[in-house]
């Protein structure tokens, strides 16, 4: 069976042992804003492989770094912004290739 990366399957006692951490750190994790996993119709919460690769994530973050759940919330907020600006950036090169051809164009046919 093939799930999507977005797609909510792993019940919470599935995501904790994928993750190496106890059931109500998750719970915490959520009351912290952390992560949000989607609720089934009787309300189990449910996590993406995407929610599990961030949980993955803030792991590494806590226990590698000494990072406390302040400091998971700024990097993730940093990493954000940086994301966003490299998008920016691909953007603004993308229109600068255009204007140089545009001008390569208009000095050959000058010529």
């Amino acid at each position: 069976m093939h799930f999507d990366y977005d797609e909510p399957c792993y019940a919470i006692s599935v995501t904790a042992r994928f993750i190496g951490v106890h059931v109500q750190t998750l719970r915490y994790y959520e009351r912290a804003g952390l992560v949000r996993p989607k609720r089934s119709n009787g309300n189990t919460r449910l996590y993406s492989r995407k929610d599990v690769d961030r949980l993955l994530q803030i792991k590494q973050w806590i226990e590698d770094l000494g990072v406390n759940l302040a400091g998971v919330e700024i990097i993730e907020r940093l990493n954000e912004r940086v994301f966003e600006l490299e998008n920016q950036v691909q953007d603004l090169i993308k229109e600068l290739i255009i204007l140089r051809d545009k001008n390569n164009k208009s000095l050959n046919s000058g010529r």
